[in-house]
């Protein structure tokens, strides 16, 4: 028997961990089957899984997962992050071709970053 950790987000900044007890072998993909319908069915809601890994690294469901391993579940994004990125900076109130966030400098300071 080996325990792993399994790490979900539901939703943006909110994480949960569940702890699991496998046996020698188990592959991630029989640890997410073997999770969903025992322990997530109600705390994860159905979601778009765009893949699987281990410590940060995506892996294949056929990996064999080992005792201590954190296996994450990765839900498909719902924003192209350069978009959000370009939203957040709207909100601040950047403008084209303004020095916007970088218009207040320190005293001596070079110009640019």
């Amino acid at each position: 028997m080996i325990h792993i950790t399994l790490v979900f987000s539901p939703r943006p900044r909110v994480v949960q961990e569940v702890l699991l007890t496998l046996d020698a072998g188990c592959t991630a993909g029989q640890a997410l089957d073997i999770a969903y319908p025992n322990h997530l069915a109600n705390a994860m809601p159905p979601m778009p899984i765009a893949g699987v890994g281990l410590w940060g690294k995506r892996i294949l469901p056929s990996h064999v997962v080992c005792d201590g391993d954190r296996l994450e579940v990765y839900r498909a994004l719902t924003v192209d992050p350069k978009v959000a990125r370009r939203e957040r900076f709207a909100k601040q109130g950047v403008k084209k071709k303004t020095p916007g966030l970088f218009a207040q400098r320190r005293a001596g300071a070079k110009p640019g970053y």
